[in-house]
C-alpha cells in the first residue's frame, strides 16, 4: 500500500487528522510513573504506552521525537524501538528526526528509519540542499516531511525572508519540493507550522498536492480555526500534531491518563471540520 493510501485509511478509520507527538521529557513525566519505575528507560516506555492507550481512539498518527529517546543514553534507540512496537499497526508513525545530510550519510539515515525501524515517514531538513532527499525517494510506501515553514519564532531568521523572487524562502522550498515530487516514488510532504497562518497560503499554493505535518497547535499557540480556510482547498492530506498539550495534560495527578484522554478527545472534536473533508 502506498503512503497516501495508508494515511487516508488511518484518517477514515479514526475519523481524525490528529497526530499525537510522543515527547517523553524526563523532567515532565508524571510522579505516578517516576515513583513506580526506577530507571528512566522503563519510565519512558510505560509513559508512552499509557499515552498511546489513552489516545489511540482519537488520532490517526503518532510522531515520536528522536531527541527525547536519544537523550536517554546508550539504550535510547532500543527504547524508541519498543515504543514503536506499541503503536497500533493501522496508525501512521512519523519519526520526528529532522535529519539532513548528503550522500552516504543520508543513505544511512534512510536505512535506519525506513529499513530497520520501519517508520512510515520521517521529518527531514533540506537546508543542505535538495539532493539530501535523494536516498529517501524510492519508497512508495513511505513519506518524507520536509521542513518548510516551522512553528518556532526562528522561522523569521531564514524561512520567512524573501528569496529568489519569492516572498519567502519557505515558498521557494515548497515549489522545489513540488518539482522533486514529479520524480519521486516516496511521497514528499511538508512541515508547516500552525503559528504562521498569514504566511501559510502562499506556501500551500506553491505545492497544493503535499501531505502536511502541521505542528504548533496547543502549547505553541497555533489555533485550529486559522487552519480551516487554508486547508479547505488543499489537495494533500494534513495531520495536525500536538504534543505537550496532550501528553502532559494531567500533570502529576494520580489519574493523569484521564486528562490525556480528555485532551486528545477535545482536540479531535476541534479538528472535526477539517477531518470531515478526508473521512
Amino acid at each position: 500500500m502506498d503512503y497516501t493510501s495508508k494515511l487516508s485509511k488511518s484518517v477514515k478509520h479514526s475519523e481524525s487528522v490528529l497526530c499525537v507527538g510522543l515527547d517523553p521529557n524526563p523532567d515532565l513525566l508524571p510522579e505516578e510513573i517516576t515513583k513506580r519505575y526506577d530507571g528512566i528507560e522503563d519510565q519512558v516506555i510505560h509513559f508512552c504506552k499509557d499515552v498511546i492507550d489513552a489516545t489511540q481512539d482519537y488520532c490517526c498518527a503518532y510522531k515520536p521525537n528522536l531527541a527525547f529517546f536519544e537523550s536517554i543514553g546508550e539504550n535510547g534507540l532500543s527504547v524508541f524501538k519498543k515504543v514503536l512496537d506499541m503503536i497500533p499497526d493501522e496508525k501512521i508513525v512519523i519519526a520526528d528526526a529532522k535529519r539532513g545530510d548528503i550522500g552516504s550519510t543520508a543513505l544511512q539515515y534512510k536505512r535506519s528509519f525506513f529499513d530497520y525501524f520501519d517508520t512510515d515517514a520521517i521529518t527531514l531538513n533540506p537546508l543542505m540542499g535538495f539532493d539530501t532527499l535523494d536516498p529517501f525517494i524510492h519508497e512508495p510506501s513511505k513519506a518524507i516531511y520536509s521542513l518548510v515553514l516551522t512553528s518556532n519564532p526562528g522561522a523569521n531568521d531564514l524561512l520567512l525572508r524573501r528569496f529568489e523572487g519569492r516572498l519567502s524562502l519557505a515558498e521557494y522550498i515548497a515549489d522545489q519540493l513540488r518539482r522533486k515530487m514529479q520524480k519521486s516514488q516516496t511521497h514528499i510532504g511538508m512541515v508547516v507550522g500552525a503559528t504562521y497562518p498569514s504566511e501559510l497560503k502562499l506556501v500551500l499554493n506553491a505545492y497544493p498536492q503535499a501531505c502536511l505535518l502541521i505542528p504548533g497547535v496547543g502549547s505553541q499557540g497555533g489555533k485550529t480555526d486559522d487552519l480551516i480556510d487554508f486547508l479547505s482547498e488543499h489537495e494533500g492530506i494534513p495531520v495536525i500534531s500536538s504534543s505537550r498539550s496532550i501528553i502532559y495534560a494531567g500533570g502529576n495527578r494520580k489519574k493523569w491518563k484521564d486528562d490525556v484522554e480528555k485532551s486528545a478527545k477535545k482536540l479531535k472534536q476541534e479538528l472535526k471540520k477539517i477531518s470531515k473533508q478526508y473521512v
